[in-house]
Formats: structure tokens, sequence, C-alpha cells
């Protein structure tokens, strides 16, 4: 019998119905044999980054946060883009994590969903290098225009976007599967 692994999945908006919200319930019952989604939905919780408690007197929020992610067999991002960067609380729980290794070698994905989302999609993967995951094309997608692809009940309304969906989820698990990584 074959083990799920688990996946820690870190959306980037601010809403609780948001396109990107919808996107990973699409993902998840794509992959539901074999991928456990686990959604963070604390960014907000996090305080704001302040590198004199990095090492020390670490907030519990953040300690918390970076023992998910290590936990976790893969992690996956799905964001908007938000004035042409990524959203405020999902930098900041990322900086929380620059003086870690928490990232290395784990199997990663990245979604971006927004109106435009390119600059915000470069950031995040920039962001993403200086950690040093295990990323590929294949699990690397830029959706533009999502509130005109999928509709308020999650259902991506869109055939070329489900397919481009459809093809990430199995990029996911085939990355997911094939890491040497063990958390």
């Amino acid at each position: 019998m074959r083990t799920k692994k688990n996946v820690f999945v870190i959306i980037g908006s601010a809403s609780q119905n948001s396109s990107n919200r919808r996107l990973v319930d699409r993902i998840a019952e794509l992959t539901t044999d074999q991928l456990e989604l686990t959604i963070f939905e604390e960014l907000h919780k996090i305080p704001p980054f302040d590198p004199v408690y990095a090492f020390e007197n670490t907030p519990s929020e953040v300690l918390a946060f970076r023992d998910a992610v290590e936990q976790a067999d893969a992690v996956l991002f799905c964001t908007p883009e938000y004035i042409f960067s990524i959203p405020s609380r999902l930098k900041n729980a990322l900086e929380w994590c620059v003086a870690t290794i928490i990232f290395d070698g784990k199997p990663t994905g990245l979604i971006t969903a927004s109106a435009n989302g390119e600059l915000g999609h470069k950031e995040l993967y920039l962001i993403m290098e200086t950690f040093t995951p295990r990323l590929s094309d294949e699990t690397n997608l830029l959706i533009q225009a999502i509130k005109g692809k999928i509709d308020r009940a999650g259902t991506i309304t869109d055939a070329a976007t489900e397919t481009a969906v459809q093809q990430f989820a199995r990029a996911f698990v085939a990355l997911v599967n094939a890491a040497p990584y063990a958390a």
C-alpha cells in the first residue's frame, strides 16, 4: 500500500474564497489518491519579520510555520500578485525562513494566479531559488486573468487552464514521488 505524501500548501491570498484557494481545491481533487494537502491558513498570524528573533526568542507562530514546512514531504505555493509583487504576508513568512535550510531539496510547486501575475511570479521564483528547493519547469505555473477562468464554485471554465492545471498536478505528483528527499 502506497502512503500519501504530505504537501504543505501556502496560499498567498488574504481572501477566504480566493481564486487561488479554489485552484488548490482543484489540485487536491486531481491528486487525492497520492497527496494529502494541508493548507496553511494563518499567514496573518505570523508577526513582522525581525532578524533579532530569527533564532532566539523566535515567535511560536514562526516556529510552527517552519516546523510544518520542514516536516512536509513537499510544499505548494499558490498566490495572487499584489501591486506587481507577491503579497506582503507571504513575503514576511518567507523572510522568517531565509536563514534556515527547511526548503533545501524539498519538492516545491509554484502557482501564481492573478490578473497579470507575471512580475509576482518571477519574484516568487527568484525568492524560492534562494532557498534551493527542488523546482521544475512543469511545476511552475502562471495563470493570468484567473477571475475569468474559474467560477465561484471552483470549476475551471477555461479549457486551456484546466489542461494546464491537470498537467501541473501530474508533474507535481511526479516531482514529489521522484524526490530523493525524506522529511
